[in-house]
């Protein structure tokens, strides 16, 4: 009896060990679906395309330590208390100096940003701090394919439109003009692509999302520049003279995972360069209670000499963190000055004739 009664405790440890190794069920809505909801970030430091060539997609963990190690010295540094008693800066500015041999990643974006002058200090700045890992293995880029982990060059149709543009900013100076001023700049949608789509880090702050859905209708908040995606099931796309801001996205259910499809994007905001023929197809999986996958493709052959395609992970807020307004405009006085610049020159110009 004392056998049979071991034996039976051994089977039951061994079902009750089974059944805690068992992930959780995926949440549901209340048609079954998988459940999207919640506030969710794609903060990371691994950049969009692979830095350096013939580098592998996957990488050592030790080599994501050390990128993480260096990325929070380089936060740390910027964190530092400034000299009251240090001299002041050369003309026109220099460039803050990095702690590591070599700056990282992310200060080489944050210089871009903030040139010579400077820019956001660091109690502005939440870009993440960890390199994207998915299914566990730290990646370089958040591109996959094609496989050297770049965008694929432009056509030669593309250069000539970019080239043409380029031509008519060289009129003014840089923000100088009220409609050459980017949308950003603008507070008319966010920098970079956190919206989307594709839904891209900007890799300086409000990297967070909200998602709502409903049968019908899953909308995508995105906290920088409180920009909203509205993705419509089972729609179809109006005709091509109807241009949205952020595309008109019509999603499908493949099993678990929302896929959508965004075309009609509008003139002044499609993605890098491209916009009458972009075409984004992105891929939304909960793969836990914590993780969304994100895979999305870009085409559009008239811009980019082949499509490419990259992922992320969408890691869930912790438990009282929020998603907040984006209030851009407040106390923002730059359109402002540069008309009011422009007025004062052409005063001034008008005097001067007076004058001769």
């Amino acid at each position: 009896m004392r056998t049979a009664g071991l034996a039976v405790t051994a089977a039951f440890l061994g079902l009750v060990g089974v059944a805690a190794q068992k992930p959780a069920a995926l949440p549901r809505t209340a048609d079954g679906r998988p459940d999207l909801q919640g506030n969710w970030t794609n903060a990371t430091i691994t950049p969009l395309e692979r830095l350096r060539p013939n580098t592998p997609l996957v990488i050592t963990e030790e080599a994501a330590r050390d990128e993480e190690h260096k990325t929070r010295a380089a936060i740390e540094f910027r964190e530092q208390d400034s000299d009251p008693n240090r001299s002041a800066p050369p003309v026109g500015g220099e460039l803050r100096k990095s702690p590591n041999a070599e700056p990282t990643y992310l200060e080489r974006v944050w210089q871009s940003g903030a040139g010579v002058v400077g820019g956001y200090n660091s109690f502005w700045i939440d870009p993440g701090d960890r390199v994207l890992r998915v299914d566990g293995q730290p990646r370089s880029s958040i591109i996959i394919d094609p496989p050297d982990g770049r965008v694929p060059p432009y056509t030669a149709e593309a250069q000539a439109r970019i080239a043409k543009a380029a031509e008519i900013r060289k009129q003014f100076g840089e923000f100088d003009h009220p409609e050459l001023r980017p949308n950003a700049e603008r507070c008319i949608t966010s920098f970079g692509s956190n919206a989307g789509p594709p839904m891209l880090p900007n890799y300086f702050y409000n990297n967070n999302y909200t998602i709502v859905q409903s049968a019908d209708t899953v909308v995508i908040l995105t906290e920088m520049v409180h920009d909203a995606r509205i993705v419509r099931i089972n729609g179809t796309h109006p005709p091509a003279s109807v241009r949205k801001w952020f595309g008109d996205s019509i999603g499908r259910w493949d099993g678990n995972t929302l896929v959508i499809e965004t075309t009609n994007f509008h003139p002044r905001h499609g993605y890098r360069n491209s916009w009458e023929h972009l075409k984004v197809t992105e891929r939304l999986t909960r793969r836990d209670t914590r993780t969304l996958h994100y895979r999305f493709t870009v085409e559009d052959p008239t811009t980019f000499t082949a499509p490419f395609t990259g992922e992320l992970v969408f890691n869930a807020m912790a438990p009282g963190e929020m998603v907040y307004e984006y209030a851009c405009h407040e106390a923002n006085y730059g359109l402002e000055g540069v008309l009011s610049g422009a007025r004062a020159q052409e005063r001034e110009a008008a005097k001067k004739k007076t004058q001769q």
